[in-house]
């Protein structure tokens, strides 16, 4: 004689319309006084049970119970439409490319429950050997922030992703920096060319490419401000670029720049200049007050500013212009006075770095290796005991 199932215990039958087996369990009634009923489903008899025990154990564990046919690249898809939410428009840009060339094509099908530790380090280790390091890190934090939304959510019950850790990459594109003798030859180049200005104030004040393009005129002072006490000379106000808010990369990064000669020159030229463009374009000119800007006025973008720049380079003797970018500028700014003996302190001041760490490990390969200054005064203060 079968034996009846005990009340709570649930049922098992077959759903003629879906064609697959139903398990059920009653777990009683909620505040509203209505049944609480789980279920799970299967081809089989057997696959209806354990699924209905993995509902179960999510229940007694106090989740919602996710959908079971929610994938990674639901997760990922997610956190894209709403977990960006207020970030800059070129960081959803990236996020949005990285997710959808690395992430979901390898992950998306993976039901997100049915996601592991083992199939996120097969995943990464293939990655690292096409993709650089820090792009690594990249992809990696985007699957990690996906996941711990979902599980903020009740989709899954842990995040799996942040317990992996991200394996060494590719080497990626090394920055270098412009010996004196290439430096020379950029600038002479640049001569003439719309990049002619933008090209001298990066290369002798290492002002980063963002800051530049967000540089306007009322930031600059050719002049200078005689009547201030003590008097200024030519500088320019580096307090803003083109990152969401407007603000610089670090509130250190806020800082005011003596400008060389060199760079008051380029800058007046620049001045003459764009005011030609403002008359050429007339009505289509957009007043926005940049110092650098388009033909008709139009804020710069990096895709700009990149071909502008390698065009002004082709010209330039001992440097292949494909091979250099104009954050590069900034690079060969610390390495030039680097090599005149500058103290590293003073170039991080100068750079707008939190700290010399910073300067050291971005910079590490422009900074003179060998700190001299210590032989330098000893060799002054015990020089005659040695001629003795």
């Amino acid at each position: 004689m079968t034996k009846r199932r005990s009340r709570g215990d649930g049922g098992l039958h077959w759903d003629e319309k879906r064609q697959r087996w139903i398990a059920t369990a009653n777990l009683g009634f909620d505040a509203s006084g209505k049944r609480v009923v789980r279920r799970g489903s299967g081809k089989t008899k057997t696959e209806a049970k354990n699924k209905l025990k993995e509902v179960l154990r999510d229940y007694e564990d106090g989740l919602a119970i996710a959908p079971t046919n929610y994938a990674v690249a639901d997760a990922v898809s997610d956190w894209l439409a709403y977990g960006l939410a207020g970030r800059d428009q070129r960081t959803v840009e990236n996020c949005t490319s990285l997710s959808q060339k690395h992430i979901i094509p390898a992950l998306g099908a993976r039901k997100l429950r049915d996601l592991s530790a083992e199939d996120v380090d097969r995943w990464l280790a293939a990655k690292s050997k096409v993709l650089s390091t820090r792009t690594l890190q990249a992809v990696h934090s985007c699957l990690n922030r996906s996941v711990k939304r979902a599980m903020a959510r009740d989709k899954v019950k842990r995040n799996v992703v942040e317990l992996c850790a991200v394996p060494q990459g590719q080497a990626g594109r090394p920055s270098k920096a412009l010996t004196f003798i290439q430096a020379g030859a950029v600038l002479k180049a640049a001569e003439g060319t719309s990049m002619h200005a933008y090209i001298v104030v990066a290369l002798l004040t290492g002002a980063r490419t963002e800051e530049l393009r967000a540089l306007t005129w009322d930031h600059v002072f050719l002049k200078g401000q005689p009547d201030a006490e003590p008097p200024q000379p030519p500088h320019i106000a580096v307090w803003r670029s083109v990152r969401r808010g407007g603000d610089t990369k670090t509130r250190k990064s806020r800082r005011t720049l003596a400008l060389p000669a060199r760079c008051v020159e380029a800058l007046w030229q620049q001045f003459e200049d764009q005011g030609w463009d403002r008359l050429a374009a007339g009505d289509g000119w957009e007043e926005h007050g940049l110092v650098f800007a388009s033909a008709v006025g139009k804020p710069l973008d990096s895709t700009n500013v990149r071909r502008a720049f390698r065009q002004a380079l082709k010209a330039a003797e001992g440097v292949d212009a494909d091979d250099w970018t104009p954050r590069e500028l900034r690079h060969s700014f610390v390495s030039l006075l680097s090599d005149r003996g500058v103290p590293l302190e003073e170039i991080s001041r100068l750079v707008g770095h939190s700290g010399t760490a910073v300067t050291e490990e971005v910079y590490r390969k422009q900074i003179r290796p060998v700190i001299q200054t210590g032989a330098v005064v000893m060799d002054g203060i015990f020089k005659g005991d040695h001629e003795r």
